[in-house]
């Protein structure tokens, strides 16, 4: 089907209506759902997902858990890597699918209709757009993953949502959210309401304290992870238990330690939500799930451009919480098989790239910074002094292609292992030029 109006224009246009990128409120998103019939009143269970790292992984557990076993589920996210379009994933019967340009223009362009010039962000506006396609659309359940923060974003418009969920919480978006975790956690803990069930991830003791306080206040019951539920690695297998049980299933297939937490959430929520579930289906999904640019190895034109039997993987890591995990993951990696070990990395302007790299320092990474198509991205040669500060040899590239040219070519070197980090719109750059179509 041809669409009339290209995606591209409309975002366009909607990204006009209101000056700022950023502002976080819910009046716009409530008077337009009101005109709109109020379509977030009339979803399927839902899924709210928060937290400061593992909130994509933890959806696209939840998501292969639900299609594992049976159910049909809707699914927003963001940002997205390479179209728009992935952060609108429609439930169907056999696994859910993409929304289509068409689909999604004519929703589009409905929204923008009904609300008529007032100022809405982009954000808010195609969040609408979603909550709409997921009210029209039946499915068994709608995993709505929160763009930034909690308690003002604009997802935080479900009123009785099946369960609450807070993955890690850690310091990001401080210009937004607040200078301490404590503050940012609040921020977080804003998506509980009163009386639903929240299930927790690990988390640091102050994290921990504002959102036990926030479920007094909202009477919500938490289900925390290592009280209520554990998840753990054990003999190389997902080992997941909870009051009903124990499940000993083989390993995600997301690699790294933290996914094993992360797929723990995923199914104490999914269960919380009220959705059985059997071994096999968790077995189902644990294998079946997918989630792109989270320590993904890339076998396309990327690796094509680096010597023979170089690895290269892609993870969107980009605060500094992220980097302890990522950190910890390729030290694994590197005790497995120890390999020459190349940082390729590009970040945005609002964020730490010095609380980022420290944790690689033991690592000793060479790293080549690089510059990337996002308007805030930080330029490579401030990359580079930020990771010279960290303790690591650094040099500025002048692009993605000049970093992979300078591993190919320096002499002597064992085949190495490549990782591309730092920012999700760099990952999206790199998959569209390895050759990566989102499904």
């Amino acid at each position: 089907m041809t669409v009339a109006v290209p995606i591209a224009t409309i975002l366009d246009r909607l990204a006009k209506l209101h000056p700022k990128l950023i502002d976080l409120s819910l009046d716009r998103m409530t008077g337009a759902l009101e005109r709109l019939g109020n379509p977030h009143l009339a979803l399927p269970p839902v899924i709210h997902v928060a937290g400061t790292n593992g909130k994509g992984s933890t959806s696209a557990f939840a998501r292969a858990f639900l299609e594992a076993s049976g159910r049909t589920v809707h699914v927003y996210t963001s940002p997205h890597l390479v179209t728009f379009n992935e952060r609108y994933r429609l439930g169907a019967a056999g696994g859910g699918r993409l929304v289509d340009d068409a689909t999604l223009a004519d929703v589009l362009l409905e929204v923008e209709r009904v609300n008529e010039g007032q100022a809405i962000t982009q954000f808010e506006i195609t969040t609408i757009a979603g909550l709409m396609l997921f009210a029209r659309h039946p499915a068994d359940a709608v995993i709505l993953e929160v763009g930034m923060g909690g308690r003002f974003d604009a997802t935080n418009v479900v009123p009785r949502p099946a369960v609450s969920v807070i993955t890690p919480v850690s310091m990001d978006h401080a210009d937004f959210l607040g200078d301490t975790v404590a503050k940012i956690a609040g921020e977080k803990a804003g998506i509980l309401k009163r009386g639903r069930p929240v299930v927790v991830a690990r988390q640091t003791p102050e994290a921990m304290a504002v959102i036990e306080t926030a479920a007094e206040t909202t009477r919500s019951r938490l289900f925390v992870s290592g009280l209520d539920w554990f998840a753990r690695s054990e003999n190389g297998r997902f080992v997941f238990q909870d009051d009903d049980g124990l499940i000993d299933a083989p390993p995600p297939r997301l690699a790294g330690a933290h996914q094993f937490e992360n797929a723990g959430t995923a199914l104490m929520a999914v269960k919380t939500a009220g959705f059985s579930m059997t071994t096999a289906a968790v077995e189902r999904g644990l294998q079946t799930v997918a989630w792109p640019g989270r320590l993904q190895r890339l076998t396309g034109k990327t690796l094509e451009a680096l010597p023979t039997g170089a690895e290269v993987w892609l993870d969107g890591g980009h605060n500094p919480g992220g980097g302890e995990v990522l950190a910890k993951a390729v030290t694994t990696m590197q005790a497995r098989q120890s390999k020459p070990l190349v940082m390729i990395a590009g970040m945005i302007s609002t964020k730490d790239p010095r609380g980022f790299l420290d944790h690689f320092r033991a690592l000793a990474p060479r790293v080549l910074a690089v510059p990337f198509g996002y308007p805030a991205a930080l330029s490579a040669p401030a990359l580079a002094e930020a990771a010279r500060a960290a303790g690591l040899d650094a040099t500025a590239c002048d692009s993605l292609e000049a970093a992979l040219a300078a591993v190919k070519s320096e002499p002597g070197r064992l085949p190495p292992r490549v990782l591309i980090t730092g920012s999700l719109y760099l990952a999206g750059e790199v998959l569209a030029k390895d050759g990566w179509e989102p499904s």
